[in-house]
């Protein structure tokens, strides 16, 4: 993919205020060009592109199947969002439309959306199936977060 493909969103940074391009794929973690905190990494894959987005992602990626029809998916997207928010820098948050992706609904054996998943290195840590409360989400990723961190030290 040509670097003028790259799908890339605009982020305001937390701390500074600076507006920043921030792209799907990436090396690293989006910093601001300003003042260089973590910014919040969220995007969009289908696909084309899950691969290069979420398979070969540096950090862990929170991966949101739904579909535009789905009321619980509407009503946890803003939760996913603030928990990216609230943990810039430590994941990826990637939205995936299962109809307008087939085979990543088909890989991942979706039966019912929205379906969560947490990755790492194109590996599936934790699933969540169903719409559950913020506080809820938040503390499924944090416990997600501490298996990937338990695995990487080898405990």
């Amino acid at each position: 993919m040509a670097s003028t493909d790259v799908e890339t969103n605009v982020v305001e940074c937390p701390n500074c205020g600076r507006r920043n391009r921030v792209p799907t794929v990436a090396d690293g973690v989006p910093q601001c060009g300003n003042c260089r905190t973590a910014l919040p990494w969220i995007g969009v894959a289908g696909d084309d592109n899950f691969a290069e987005v979420v398979d070969r992602s540096s950090i862990p990626v929170v991966v949101d199947l739904w579909a535009t029809w789905c009321g619980p998916c509407r009503m946890v997207s803003p939760a996913l969002e603030q928990v990216a928010r609230d943990l810039a820098g430590r994941i990826k948050l990637v939205k995936v439309d299962v109809d307008k992706a087939p085979a990543i609904a088909e890989r991942f054996d979706v039966q019912a959306i929205p379906t969560l998943l947490v990755m790492k290195n194109g590996q599936v840590v934790a699933t969540q199936l169903g719409a559950v409360p913020a506080h809820m989400l938040r503390a499924w990723v944090e416990e997600a977060l501490a298996e990937v961190a338990r695995s990487s030290s080898g405990t």
